[in-house]
Formats: structure tokens, C-alpha cells, sequence
């Protein structure tokens, strides 16, 4: 399925997933981006959502923004970032790389890749050692804190320093005044969930809110920032193998009767399905034997490429439905021509848990149909009976079975939209904090989970001396198969490159635009380097939209075992001049 359809399709594509092939196996790119994190988060909080919004930033105290370069990333939330700072917010930037967000920070961290359990646990420990718990909150609102204090004694900022490269009095500093501020919020991307401990990452976040009583309250919280326009709401639908519509689990016999009722269909699959990465580890050995992809492009966005090749081209059939022959749908045996947003009607959700319509200003092209129509269609080909006649009766349906959207209709959204839960939409915006009284875990409690700090799963050597980290840049949006048919974004950045220290490239014999080779266990690109200041020795980073050089050739396979989210932030790789040096402007 897909993060850029509206709820109403992500809606419908689940349920004709479930009910017409009577299976779970169905998920979307937040395997790729937060799956980590919404397993933490319905481990410690027990809801995946954010706790509260960005714009309530204004009220904080302080700021954490971690794993994120939100000026590229999340331009729109990094504005709110910029303006709380200017009014007052102490900002506090975690992040390997010395991104645009760094020039925005009051205490900037710059640690090496893949040690922000280490990070956090020394600054929970220094937290806890100057007594700036809420202690209240502790005892009234949270369980397992003995069990987080001793796990963390362990961890003080010289040990962490040692681990992470920070400097321990900067540890001791951001301890201090995330401890001492009457609110704070963290606000954190894929540099935190794409790690094979990404778990582990988010809980040390859950509990350092947790122990300063950061959560529930204005101006406090937990905000993982998501990745694709509507990667809240297709989570919201059911858009994945675990969960029904609502987070209500796939293999609760309680939650399986409830949808039979409402959908009329007496097989539903009890068991919970595969994941994204599980699906194409399948389909290698023969198991998964045919796929419809909706919206997605596992060919470029997915790791270690040559894996992915050859479970397309295992496939018995694969269908793609897109609004672009993608590198993916060169692979599939039916292609079906979809709709972008301005071609239809429907709601979207964005990392605020604000529902918002959308409304059609173009026709689709040629024979290009509206995504939810094409599903109606297929499900009533293999013997559904779906008479759906709009988005706004798509929508109707949803909200009957989606508590948390409870309230929320076509006509009380407005033109900005409504957060949600919202009791009262005619007049209010909803709710904006939430977990004011109680968490919705079984006990209303935060599950304070502890974690100790563990090396990523491959490690540079000799041969491959550097890390590679991997992203999005502002210009360019995943795998391209838009932006990189927009002229003007195009042009301010036509080709890839790979980001190195000015130390490293001198070392190395490269300059700046000169082509250079990088290599992984897995394969080998070429691409222009760009010399960079913002990256640290020994490591690099290439953004992952360039089919030409596509990053994910080199990334490793590995999955966080709770979330199963790949490890995209860390892999070993080797890099040195082309065998033909070119300008990359000529």
C-alpha cells in the first residue's frame, strides 16, 4: 500500500487485502521509516501516534530534535522549530551529521552513528543523578523505574562519551537543561527508528520523557516526525500485517469477529502477516509468489537492491498500480495507471494527527483512474460486493471503525482540518496534548523499558573503512519517481552525490565534483563527491533518490527484531576515485 494515497484508499486497499485474498500480508513504507518507534511507543505509551503537536513547541522549555534533518526532511515542522527558538525554546540538535538543522541549535551533539542508546542513557543517568526527576509522575504515572535507574547507572558521561564521541560535560549540559525546563518535547526521525536498535533508540526517548514528566502536559511530549504525507493515516487504516483499522490487533479473536461483522466476511485471516522486508525474504525462497504494489517502489527504497531484483523477478505475477512507470513497474506483469492528489477527493493525516481533505483540480490523464475506484473494481472482479460511489462514503464507513476518528465527518473538517481525538469537532480543533490523566497501555501506566547500548550489525574494517549514512535531501523526494520529473527541482539537483569530510577527500585524492567509487559487501556505485564540513571523518552520506547511483545497492539487509525496520542509517563501505575521473558538471 501506500503513505501518499488518501486515508479512504489505504482504507479500502487494506480491506480488499483482507477480506478478497483473505490474508494480513499487507503493509506500507512505515516499515521503511518508524516502524521501530510505533513499536516502542505501543510498548511504553501504548499508541503510535504523536503525543502532542509541533506547533506546541511555542510552549516548551526546551527542545530535542534527534536523528532529524528537519530543514530537509520536514521543512514545514522545522519553521515551528526555528521561530520557538528565536522566541525563547532552547534547541538541543542530536545527529551524526552537522546538517542546516545544527545551525539552529543552542547545544549541538554530534555522536557517531549508531550510538544514541549511549547518548541517552548518559544523559537519564546524569538526569537522575542531579535529581531533577519528577518523582510524582515516576511513582503515580510510570512502572519499572528501578529496573531504568540501574541500567543507566552504568552509563555515565564518561562512559558515554567514550561510546559516543560527545564530550561529557556537553552531556552533562543537555541533561541539565532538558531536567531544569518547565517542558520539553522530542521531535525525532529516521536517524533514531532505521537502526537494528531502533527500538531500543525510541524507548530511551519514551523514558527520558517519562522519568521528567515531560508527557501529557502543554508543551511536552513525544513526536516522532513522519516520513511520507499520510504515513499517519495509512497507519491509521490498517495499512499494516499486525494491526486492524485503529491499531486493534490482527490476531485478537475479539478484534477478528468485530471485522467480520462490519465487513460482512466470515474468513478473515487470525494470524498476523508479513512485513515488508519479510514479504520480499519470501518471495527469495518461493514462499510469497505474487505482490500488488499500490504507490511504492521497493526497487530503490528498499536495502541491499540485488536482493530485491530477484524477488521481483521470482515473482509468479506483479501488479503495479502508479502514476509512473517506476523502476519497480518495469518488473510487473500489469500495470495500472493511477491518480496523484490534485486528480481526486479524499482525507489525508498528517504527523500531527490532523485529518484533512483534499479536493480535486484536475482530471487524471489518458487512462489514468482514481486509486480507490481501481481497487472497487478488482474487489468486485474476485467476488466482493462493493458499491462505494465516493470518497465521502469511504470516509463514513472508516470512522465507524475507527474510534480514535469518532466525531470527525466530511463537513466538520473545515479547510484546515481537524486533530483527532476530537469530541467535539463543530467547535473544537481537537485535541492537541494528549495522555493528560492516563497512558492508553492495559495498566494506563508508561512501561519504562531499559536498554543497553549494542554496536551496529556491521562494523567498518580495513577494507571497508567508512560508515555510509543514507537519506532524503530537500530537494528530492525518495525515490525520485516525482521530483526527478520536476524541471526546476531537477536542475537545482541533477545527479547524486556522496557527502565526505574535507580530511577524508584529501586522503582519498578527491575533489570536490570529482567522481569517485564507493562499494559495500553488496555492490558498488559512482558518483560526484561533494565536500562537506557538515559530515565527520570517517563517515559519509548519500541521499537515496538517484536510480543512477542508487544508495540502497549498498545498504545492509538487517532488521531491528521488533520492528523490522532496516538498518539505512549504518553499513561499512569503501570509497575512492573512479576508474575515469569527470566533472560532474560536465
Amino acid at each position: 500500500g501506500s503513505a501518499k494515497c488518501s486515508n479512504e484508499e489505504a482504507y479500502l486497499f487494506q480491506k480488499l487485502i483482507r477480506t478478497g485474498f483473505h490474508t494480513n500480508n499487507v503493509d506500507h513504507c512505515t516499515r521503511l521509516c518508524h516502524a521501530s518507534s510505533v513499536a516502542a511507543l505501543f510498548e511504553g505509551i501504548g499508541s503510535g501516534a504523536v503525543s502532542t503537536t509541533f506547533g506546541d513547541i511555542k510552549n516548551s522549555g526546551v527542545a530535542i530534535v534527534t536523528g532529524s534533518n528537519s530543514t530537509a526532511n520536514h521543512p514545514v515542522a522545522s519553521t515551528f522549530f526555528k521561530q520557538a527558538r528565536r522566541n525563547g525554546t532552547t534547541v538541543i540538535y542530536v545527529d551524526p551529521r552537522a546538517d542546516k538543522m545544527a545551525d539552529h541549535a543552542d547545544i549541538y551533539c554530534q555522536l557517531k552513528p549508531g550510538t544514541d542508546v549511549a547518548f541517552y542513557n548518559g544523559v537519564m543517568h546524569e538526569v537522575i543523578r542531579l535529581g531533577l526527576t519528577d518523582d510524582e509522575f515516576i511513582a503515580t504515572r510510570t512502572s519499572n523505574f528501578e529496573a531504568l535507574k540501574r541500567t543507566v547507572a552504568d552509563y555515565p558521561p564518561e562512559r558515554a562519551e567514550q561510546i559516543t564521541g560527545v564530550p561529557a560535560d556537553t552531556i552533562r549540559r543537555v541533561a541539565r537543561a532538558w531536567g531544569e525546563a518547565s517542558g520539553g518535547i522530542i521531535f525525532w526521525g529516521m536517524g533514531i527508528s532505521q537502526h537494528t536498535t531502533g527500538t531500543d533508540n525510541a524507548r530511551c526517548l519514551i523514558a527520558l520523557c517519562a522519568i521528567t514528566g515531560n508527557v501529557g502536559k502543554p508543551g511536552a511530549g513525544l513526536h516522532p516526525l513522519r516520513g511520507q504525507n499520510n504515513v499517519q493515516g495509512a497507519s491509521d487504516m490498517g495499512l499494516v500485517p499486525m494491526f486492524y483499522p485503529d491499531y486493534q490487533k490482527a490476531d485478537d479473536p475479539g478484534v477478528k469477529a468485530r471485522f467480520e461483522t462490519a465487513w460482512g466476511s466470515e474468513d478473515l485471516d487470525p494470524k498476523k502477516g508479513l512485513t515488508v522486508t519479510e514479504i520480499i525474504g519470501s518471495a527469495l525462497k518461493g514462499g510469497v509468489r505474487g505482490m500488488y504494489m499500490l504507490g511504492e517502489n521497493p526497487f530503490l527504497s528498499d536495502p541491499n537492491i540485488n536482493k530485491v531484483r530477484k524477488a521481483l523477478a521470482k515473482l509468479d505475477f506483479l501488479v503495479v498500480q502508479d502514476i509512473f512507470l517506476t523502476e519497480t513497474a518495469e518488473f510487473a506483469d500489469v500495470i495500472l495507471p493511477a491518480s496523484s492528489y490534485m486528480e481526486k477527493d479524499g482525507t489525508y493525516t498528517n504527523t500531527d494527527r490532523r485529518v484533512q481533505l483534499g479536493r480535486k483540480v484536475l482530471d487524471t490523464p489518458g487512462q489514468a483512474r482514481v486509486d480507490w475506484e481501481v481497487v472497487q473494481d478488482i474487489a468486485n472482479r474476485i467476488g466482493l460486493d462493493w458499491r462505494y460511489e465516493s470518497a465521502r462514503q469511504i470516509f463514513e464507513e472508516m470512522v465507524s471503525v475507527i474510534p480514535s476518528y469518532k466525531n470527525l465527518s466530511y463537513d466538520n473538517l473545515g479547510l484546515t482540518g481537524k486533530l483527532y481525538p476530537n469530541p467535539d469537532p463543530e467547535h473544537s480543533d481537537g485535541t492537541v496534548v494528549m495522555f493528560g490523566e492516563r497512558f492508553k497501555t492495559d495498566d494506563g501506566l508508561a512501561h519504562l523499558v531499559p536498554a543497553e547500548w549494542l554496536p551496529a550489525k556491521e562494523l567498518p574494517s580495513e577494507e571497508y573503512p567508512f560508515v555510509l549514512n543514507t537519506g532524503r535531501m530537500l530537494e528530492h523526494w525518495h525515490t525520485g519517481s516525482m521530483t526527478r520529473r520536476s524541471y526546476a527541482l531537477d536542475a537545482i539537483a541533477p545527479s547524486a552525490l556522496v557527502f565526505i569530510h574535507p580530511d577524508d577527500a584529501a586522503s582519498l585524492g578527491l575533489g570536490d565534483g570529482e567522481m569517485a567509487r564507493v562499494s559495500s559487501r553488496r555492490g558498488a556505485i559512482e558518483l560526484a563527491v561533494k565536500v562537506s564540513h557538515r559530515e565527520s571523518p570517517g563517515n559519509c552520506f548519500i541521499p537515496f533518490h538517484f536510480r543512477e547511483a542508487a544508495a540502497n545497492l549498498l545498504t545492509i539487509d538487517e532488521i531491528d527484531p521488533v520492528g523490522k525496520i532496516p538498518e539505512f542509517k549504518f553499513c561499512a563501505v569503501r570509497i575512492e576515485p573512479a576508474d575515469v575521473s569527470v566533472r560532474a558538471d560536465g
